[in-house]
């Protein structure tokens, strides 16, 4: 009677388990994304202090409002680190395994295995952004700013932010009740 008990409380902890992470990466991704937004509005923002002072007269920083260009540039933010949060999250899923939550191991070895083409995809947009930014002309420089700023802190929030808010904390103890995996595989056994 007891086995069954235990059998019962470890399924519907798994159940609650795979319910749950998947909100719990939702909200990650969500964070980051607000991260990446409000830092670009923010920098852009900035522009304003900035394009008054010498470095920002060599770097061609202007007094950047917030135009078409600028929205089109945010919403391209949004893409591109969201789509950079879901593979780094994706992989992180792919080797939590049947494990009910990702450890800080689990989320280290997922961010080594997709960091060089995390970096790869962002380096040659750079370069690609740059080009635009210092031979493009006044017209597309806010464009290109706010994605140069998007593209630097889309790829940071993604690998230093979104990931890490889905990892079990031991020291906490979250994630260590009963359907923990110690306990289930200690449950199973007996």
């Amino acid at each position: 009677m007891a086995k069954g008990s235990v059998i019962m409380g470890s399924t519907l902890s798994d159940s609650l388990t795979s319910v749950l992470w998947p909100l719990v990466a939702v909200a990650a991704a969500i964070i980051a994304l607000m991260h990446d937004v409000c830092l670009a509005l923010g920098l852009l923002a900035a522009t304003a202090w900035i394009s008054r002072t010498t470095i920002g007269t060599a770097l061609l920083i202007e007094d950047f409002r917030i135009d078409l260009g600028v929205v089109a540039a945010l919403l391209t933010i949004i893409g591109y680190s969201l789509n950079d949060t879901i593979v780094i999250l994706d992989r992180i899923r792919e080797n939590r395994g049947k494990l009910p939550i990702p450890t800080a191991d689990i989320v280290n070895r997922s961010i080594n295995q997709t960091i060089s083409r995390t970096v790869l995809t962002s380096v040659t947009t750079l370069v690609a952004v740059g080009i635009m930014y210092g031979a493009g002309g006044g017209g597309i420089r806010s464009f290109a700013f706010t994605l140069l700023v998007g593209l630097v802190v889309g790829t940071y929030s993604s690998v230093a932010i979104a990931a890490p808010l889905v990892v079990r904390s031991d020291s906490t103890g979250a994630g260590r009740g009963a359907g923990s995996v110690e306990e289930t595989t200690a449950a199973t056994a007996a």
